[in-house]
């Protein structure tokens, strides 16, 4: 299944958690073969904001100790997903509120993917914050040129809000209910799916409940 898809077969594989860096793997992928793209940067952006003083002691040590991206890396990790998307293909951004705020639309420069929608993730478990507490994540909906609707988006009936409680299993744990509506919105059968961070592969586990070809991986977590 993945003939055609990756450079270097005994590099990666398709379907599994391969434990690799993300960039690596995107490089082994060839141009213009992935329909829709999930990328969580692995950034602290809010807690060093906040500046608690307890990270990695009593509060978020689990995220806390993931290796982090700096903003550099973020953009070269976008650059590849530009390439590797086909043309009208679907990136999926997860940001925090802090990333929402400051934005992220320098990320993008010199890319062919333009900004289409954003879904706000109601958690359902209240956060941490100063004065209002975090409930909440942000998923900012990129398409690559030419931006179309009719044909590329199948779903009308996805909310722009969406509530989802989860177990959490890593620190980056993600709603699979809404990646698969998202994926199964975006993809048919044969179409892959990318996730160059995967984490504790959420992603992947929405492929599998649609039926899709997932190809992804994580520096830290995975099967080598």
């Amino acid at each position: 299944m993945s003939v055609g898809l990756l450079k270097n077969n005994k590099t990666c594989k398709v379907n599994y958690k391969n434990k690799v860096d993300g960039l690596l793997l995107l490089r082994n992928i060839n141009d213009e073969k992935i329909k829709t793209a999930f990328f969580d940067p692995q950034y602290r952006g809010v807690l060093d904001k906040l500046k608690y003083g307890n990270e990695g002691k009593s509060r978020g040590k689990a995220r806390h100790d993931l290796k982090q991206m700096e903003e550099n890396t973020i953009i070269e990790f976008i650059r590849e997903i530009d390439r590797v998307l086909l043309p009208s293909g679907h990136l999926f951004l997860w940001v925090d509120k802090f990333h929402l705020c400051t934005g992220v639309s320098g990320w993008f420069n010199d890319t062919k993917l333009q900004l289409v929608d954003m879904i706000t993730w109601d958690k359902e478990k209240i956060g941490m914050g100063y004065r209002t507490r975090r409930k909440s994540e942000y998923l900012i909906v990129f398409q690559k040129a030419p931006v179309k609707a009719k044909g590329y988006w199948n779903d009308h009936a996805i909310p722009d809000v969406w509530n989802e409680k989860i177990d959490k299993t890593h620190p980056h744990s993600k709603p699979i209910e809404l990646q698969k509506r998202l994926i199964e919105a975006t993809t048919e059968e044969e179409d892959y799916v990318l996730d160059p961070a995967s984490g504790g592969y959420s992603v992947f586990d929405a492929c599998k409940l649609c039926n899709r070809s997932f190809i992804g991986g994580d520096i830290e977590y995975g099967e080598d």
